[in-house]
């Protein structure tokens, strides 16, 4: 998080600020270095971190850094845990990342971002992704991204809007950035029914991505993709075992 305008947090936003922050240090942080993340005064984050620690969500350990509380992390764990599409998309994802020997995500649309419900890592492989269930990464640098950006971006106009004035973040030299290269990939993908990622948001990382549909007949409720490293699995083994994935994907990745 980077540092916030004072003047906006106030009352219930600044306690969610700590919350937020408190998340991204899962070996917890001191008062003094929170603090300085979230850019309010010392005396106001310490009353943030007692109402969070009232309700369970925030805890002290034996250093007397700050963790998130046992509480929320139930409350997190029960909520993705009761998510239908978790609990119907897990065995597709683990049949994916056993055949393949890579990783499988399951990532829903949030705005001009990805964020992953679901992931599962090959049972062998020293080297696994970094990924995590709740990451965020930018839509138009994904696979899973740009599958469900083109059932909704249709046209050069949409695309235009949806990128706005804001520069499309760069994450690698292959990122697609400017609204004529993303439209021309948007309508490959929606050609093809599937899109690709080649080491356009991860140097070293390919993706294959198909639609997955438990909510809709005909809009995706998320995709599903094969996340490899190009070293070991390069893009054309992912797009020419795109068979196996559609098999294995089943009625989930039909549109009806």
């Amino acid at each position: 998080m980077s540092r916030l305008d004072e003047s906006r947090l106030v009352g219930s936003d600044r306690v969610l600020a700590v919350l937020k922050e408190l998340a991204r240090h899962a070996d917890g942080a001191g008062l003094e270095e929170l603090t300085r993340a979230i850019g309010s005064p010392k005396p106001t984050v310490h009353r943030a971190l007692g109402s969070l620690r009232r309700a369970g969500l925030a805890d002290q350990d034996a250093r007397g850094h700050y963790v998130l509380g046992d509480e929320f992390l139930r409350m997190a764990f029960a909520h993705h845990e009761a998510r239908p599409e978790h609990v119907r998309v897990r065995p597709v994802l683990e049949s994916l990342a056993a055949h393949f020997g890579e990783t499988s995500h399951y990532a829903v649309l949030d705005g001009r971002e990805v964020v992953y419900r679901a992931k599962v890592d090959p049972p062998t492989g020293a080297v696994r992704l970094t990924s995590t269930i709740g990451g965020r990464n930018p839509a138009h640098a994904t696979a899973v991204g740009k599958l469900l950006l083109a059932h909704r971006l249709t046209t050069r106009e949409d695309v235009a809007a949806w990128a706005g004035t804001a520069e499309l973040v760069r994450r690698t030299p292959r990122t697609r950035c400017t609204v004529e290269d993303l439209h021309r990939d948007l309508a490959r993908t929606r050609e093809q029914g599937y899109a690709t990622d080649h080491q356009e948001n991860e140097t070293g990382v390919n993706c294959l991505a198909l639609p997955v549909f438990l909510t809709s007949p005909s809009a995706p409720s998320g995709a599903l993709s094969i996340s490899a490293l190009a070293y070991r699995t390069p893009l054309s083994a992912l797009v020419e075992a795109l068979g196996v994935v559609r098999g294995l994907l089943g009625p989930m990745g039909e549109a009806r």
